[in-house]
């Protein structure tokens, strides 16, 4: 924790003194209209994410963060879980083809992810870690916002933690009468997993009708992770010193070697992103929106470096390729003449596909356990501006479909045989259904007052059709629920230097398939039961920030926040028709189901500092701390909870050169501070926690003509031995890259 108070307040300082030189030069004077400088490199002040319309920052009262395109291209991250980390987002892996990003504390199916207004959140996605965010690709990508904090109220279920909204490439019109032609493009090798990614979008554009094509191709070998000791401990961690082969079809221990070199960590990825844009008018625009991504195989590393008093536990555990597919229509009316001055509508559909394929150590039963998800959704937005008043008014449904199967292949034989599902293999149906509005009023020149609020209906039916491995005593269960969430944002400038805000807001999470059906028997004498009773998660938020500027080149950002987090699901002791044991399988079994029984409370604090120390060199430094605890008749540690985390960033451009020097900090994470027995994985821990980590990394670019962009940099300097919290797989050590960037 020392380190990153003197860190912080190193940078700090630094910044104020240059904030004199600053005001001295009486160049690139900021005021409270430009107050988003997350991207390192430019100042951008519009958000579209907080209440699905382009809006002033300064009048939002939510915690935002922006990744503008050219913060994208310049952070060179391999995957879109990796660019989370640039934002100074905690982001767990338990495979190197994955990546979950928290959010104030909330992970996987509480934080809510949407591409280009389509939410991702299924009927399956789950409590743990979810590793669906490497379906997107950061290559197609125009912009992320992320909001911190409930926003249930705009965007409905799952977002307890935030949302995280992703942009893809727009096709851009020709504005001359000549077709507009844009072509960027680049090849990247890393060294850290012999990775080679290639990436090209076109657009074409004419008066009336305009194309974007993305298409991005990424292969990564196994991943090697840092061979110097960490200075913050004194043992080596995390090394893979044998892994499983089959020879002359036995399961046999391999020798590494290399211990650095996670074997059985590599894949490959394929992207595609196809948007049309048709100009009916001057006041009325159609899109069409088509993305698929598709991977090899992804190895569950963590899971496959398990051990056994034999050895290893899995001798395959792998995701089948994840496919995901989307198909969206929008429509897109913007006139002032109308009473409602702007109105957008869409239709989209969705066709995602998740397996798991294991086998146990010198067993031939290889299981595969497929899920196929289909979902229908709709939105309508609009907006009509009086005076000091806008009114947001929305209306959004989705209906998810799952379909579970699964099978055993025995792989000395080839024959395959029935197996338990995951899911319920009979229909899996999930409505989601919301009205919503939102407000805004220009109190004055200095104050404006959002509020928000939503009323909507999730209902959700499963049913069991083959009883011969579960033998339950019933065949179908049904749930509805009612969900209302309600948000009020103030935010008063005093003067064009300061930005005072304070926000109340609630989110909630419906339960979906995976809360209510997914486990059956969980142990030898417990079976899991679904619960009709269970009830969604709520969260009750209070927060303030606080913005203020230091001359005129120096902006300071601080958001305190305190969530109450109540009805959140676990798993207990239950009674089913009176009954606290049933006859299973021929055995007394203890009933046990989810339930709405855990209450916690969450505290943190989220501080940045940018500053242009000069025209060439500007300084950017972010801390990040969170806190949370559940309460009963002790206090323990909640899961999810990321150790504080500290990035300083060093920037320098001149003409045609830029160079970026970053240092990122993770304290320590002891394991008196884990949930045991829990999603914070302390078996993938050392045995004090998870360890502190720093790593240095430098970037450089430069353009060597008009067309042409060359990048390198070299990450994790020092090739230090580290591994986040809660992940079963150390990082990256060093990795030296370079790219070669082509646009025009």
């Amino acid at each position: 924790m020392k380190l990153i108070k003197y860190s912080f307040a190193a940078a700090l300082a630094v910044m104020q003194c240059y904030a004199g030189y600053a005001q001295e030069k009486k160049a690139d004077t900021i005021t409270v209209g430009q107050l988003l400088l997350t991207d390192r490199q430019t100042l951008d002040d519009v958000t579209v994410s907080a209440n699905k319309v382009a809006e002033p920052r300064r009048n939002v009262a939510q915690q935002v963060v922006v990744l503008s395109q050219k913060a994208i291209a310049a952070s060179q991250s391999q995957t879109t879980a990796d660019l989370m980390a640039t934002a100074n987002i905690f982001v767990q892996k338990s495979q190197m083809g994955g990546g979950s990003p928290v959010l104030r504390g909330f992970e996987a199916n509480r934080v809510l992810m949407v591409v280009d207004g389509v939410r991702m959140n299924n009927i399956i996605y789950r409590a743990g870690h979810l590793q669906n965010i490497v379906t997107l690709d950061n290559a197609s990508l125009e912009r992320v916002e992320v909001l911190y904090g409930p926003s249930s109220s705009v965007y409905g279920s799952d977002a307890l933690g935030g949302v995280i909204n992703f942009y893809t490439k727009r096709p851009v019109f020709s504005t001359n009468g000549k077709l507009n032609t844009g072509v960027n493009a680049f090849v990247r090798y890393g060294s850290v997993n012999n990775e080679m990614t290639g990436h090209a979008d076109v657009n074409l554009g004419g008066k009336k009708l305009a194309s974007m094509t993305s298409l991005t191709y990424s292969s990564f070998g196994d991943l090697k992770g840092g061979a110097s000791q960490n200075p913050f401990y004194d043992t080596a961690y995390g090394n893979r010193l044998y892994y499983v082969e089959r020879i002359n079809g036995r399961d046999t221990l391999v020798s590494n070697d290399d211990k650095y070199k996670q074997v059985q960590s590599a894949y490959t990825q394929y992207d595609i992103v196809q948007k049309f844009a048709y100009k009916q008018n001057e006041h009325v625009t159609h899109g069409l929106n088509l993305q698929y991504s598709s991977s090899t195989d992804i190895p569950r590393y963590d899971r496959l470096t398990d051990p056994t008093a034999a050895g290893l536990k899995y001798a395959q555990w792998y995701y089948g390729p994840q496919q995901r597919m989307m198909a969206a229509y929008d429509l897109n009316v913007n006139n002032e003449a109308s009473f409602f001055q702007q109105i957008h509508g869409g239709i989209n559909y969705q066709a995602i596909e998740e397996s798991r394929h294991t086998r146990n150590f010198g067993s031939s039963k290889l299981s595969h356990r497929v899920e196929q998800v289909n979902v229908t959704g709709l939105n309508l937005d609009m907006q009509h501006v009086a005076g000091k008043h806008a009114l947001r008014l929305g209306v959004d449904a989705q209906s998810n479909t799952l379909k579970s199967t699964a099978t055993a292949e025995n792989i000395t034989t080839g024959v395959s045989s029935k197996l338990d599902t995951r899911y319920p293999d009979g229909d899996n149906t999930m409505m989601n259904a919301a009205v919503y509005a939102s407000h805004t009023w220009h109190i004055s020149n200095k104050t404006v007052l959002t509020d928000g609020l939503r009323l909507g209906l999730i209902s959700l039916h499963s049913t069991f059709s083959d009883s011969s491995f579960f033998h339950l005593p019933f065949r179908s269960v049904d749930q509805s629920n009612v969900v209302y969430s309600g948000s009020v944002g103030l935010v008063h400038l005093p003067t064009d230097k300061w930005k005072l805000s304070a926000l109340v807001s609630t989110g909630f999470r419906a339960p979906n398939v995976d809360d209510l059906a997914k486990v059956f028997e969980s142990a030898a004498g417990s079976l899991i039961v679904p619960n009709n009773n269970l009830q969604p998660e709520k969260t009750v938020n209070a927060e303030v920030g606080v913005t203020k500027i230091f001359g005129n080149r120096t902006v300071w950002e601080t958001n305190l926040y305190y969530t109450w987090f109540i009805d959140a699901i676990v798993t207990d002791q239950f009674q089913y028709e009176g009954q606290d044991s049933v006859m299973y399988n021929g055995a007394m079994s203890r009933v046990l189901a989810n339930q709405n029984k855990r209450k916690a409370y969450i505290y943190g604090v989220s501080s940045s500092v940018h500053s242009r120390l000069s025209n060439t060199l500007s300084l950017h430094g972010a801390v990040n701390y969170t806190y949370g605890r559940i309460n009963g008749s002790t206090l323990t540690p909640l899961d999810h909870i990321p150790p504080a985390m500290v990035r300083l960033q060093l920037s320098y451009a001149k003409n045609k050169l830029g160079a970026d020097f970053i240092i990122n900090y993770n304290s320590e994470k002891k394991l008196a501070d884990y949930f045991r027995n829990g999603e914070d994985n302390e078996q993938y821990a050392t045995p004090e926690g998870m360890p502190a980590w720093m790593t240095a990394n430098l970037r450089v670019s430069y353009q060597v003509q008009k067309y042409m962009t060359l990048q390198a940099g070299i990450d994790n300097i020092l090739d230090t031995q580290y591994r986040t919290f809660a992940s079963g797989i150390n990082a990256p050590g060093r990795n030296i890259f370079g790219v070669v960037r082509f646009h025009y």
